[in-house]
């Protein structure tokens, strides 16, 4: 390791109890499911046994099991203490570091350099990966734009991607100052998007803003908290003066702009808050609210790694696939954003 990454560690230990390089590929590839993240996270705040992790997460214990032994057998995890109770023996699991760290900054060479992505969902990323596979392999962790900045900051994910609106309403550099003060890091826009309300077809409900997410008869399905479009309905509630709870289903979340367009197109809610080009995929009515800003985050150390990638956002062919993506504007594409 470089003394660059070396100080890179000190500063994490300064700021953290332990931090645990990542090296492995396998050790890799097992933390890019988003539901082993979910409960490394919670053991990296607290030890906890499965029926509190099956409860938190609102899963069963045997499905909280099958990801524990998979976290257990690649030494992320371990047992920290064993408590029994008359004939109840329970196990709490901790984590073995409480932020991780990947020591390579390219993944292990082969012959098609791994990068591995974390942040908020994007359609336009999938076009990405499947047009630069012969060149890269681009492992994708749908987490929300708010756990992938910090994914990034934790050494995670080479590249992140977010679409936070600030209340001064400026997008995403107040988070990444913020989360970055003492880094380089570069923000490219990657295009401006779209959302509003995604409807099933003919909308049968009659749905027209979001003040009507608050009628009994409206099935509501949400994003995942610190996604960058939960965070704006979230803040679109504040200002109409509507408490989450009044909306029928706002505690039932999605990860992705398609599974939310998938549930209503299967009839299994009546609306929800997403891309107007995910909203076009699967023959959903929608109603625009608003264009935002998405930018991809990189640590500068990781440019050269990311080459592929930011070179492609200036060709003409990843305009023409965006032109192709409904309710997606490619003029600012490319475009480098000023931290200072």
């Amino acid at each position: 390791m470089t003394s660059k990454v070396d100080s890179r560690i000190r500063k994490y230990l300064i700021e953290m109890r332990k931090v645990e390089p990542i090296s492995s590929f396998d050790k890799i590839k097992l933390l890019a499911d988003s539901r082993r993240m979910d409960i490394l996270r919670l053991l990296m705040a607290s030890s906890a046994t499965l029926t509190h992790l099956a409860r938190t997460l609102k899963q069963s214990p045997a499905w909280i099991r099958h990801h524990i032994l998979a976290l257990e057998s690649a030494d992320l995890i371990e047992v920290g203490e064993v408590r029994k109770t008359g004939k109840v023996t329970e196990k709490f699991y901790r984590a073995k570091a409480d932020a991780l760290f990947l020591q390579e900054i390219i993944l292990p060479k082969t012959k098609r350099p791994a990068v591995i992505f974390s942040g908020s969902h994007d359609l336009a990323l999938e076009g990405i990966a499947e047009h630069l596979e012969k060149h890269v392999t681009l492992l994708s962790m749908p987490v929300g734009s708010l756990d992938g900045l910090v994914n990034l900051r934790q050494g995670l994910c080479q590249i992140s991607g977010a679409h936070l609106l600030d209340e001064s309403g400026e997008y995403n550099r107040p988070f990444v100052r913020h989360l970055f003060p003492d880094r380089e890091v570069e923000m490219v826009t990657l295009a401006y998007r779209t959302q509003g309300l995604m409807l099933a077809a003919g909308n049968p409900k009659g749905i027209k803003r979001v003040g009507d997410l608050t009628r009994l008869n409206v099935r509501f399905v949400n994003r995942n908290a610190g996604s960058g479009t939960r965070l704006w309905l979230d803040a679109e509630l504040r200002r109409l003066g509507i408490p989450a709870e009044n909306v029928n289903g706002y505690e039932q979340t999605v990860k992705t702009h398609t599974e939310a367009a998938s549930l209503v197109a299967s009839n299994q809610a009546d609306v929800s808050l997403g891309l107007q080009a995910a909203a076009y995929q699967f023959g959903l009515d929608f109603i625009p609210l608003f264009e935002e800003r998405y930018d991809l985050v990189l640590p500068r150390e990781n440019e050269g790694a990311l080459t592929p990638i930011l070179d492609y956002l200036q060709t003409a062919a990843f305009r023409t696939e965006l032109h192709s993506l409904t309710g997606y504007n490619a003029s600012h594409s490319g475009e480098q954003i000023a931290l200072h």
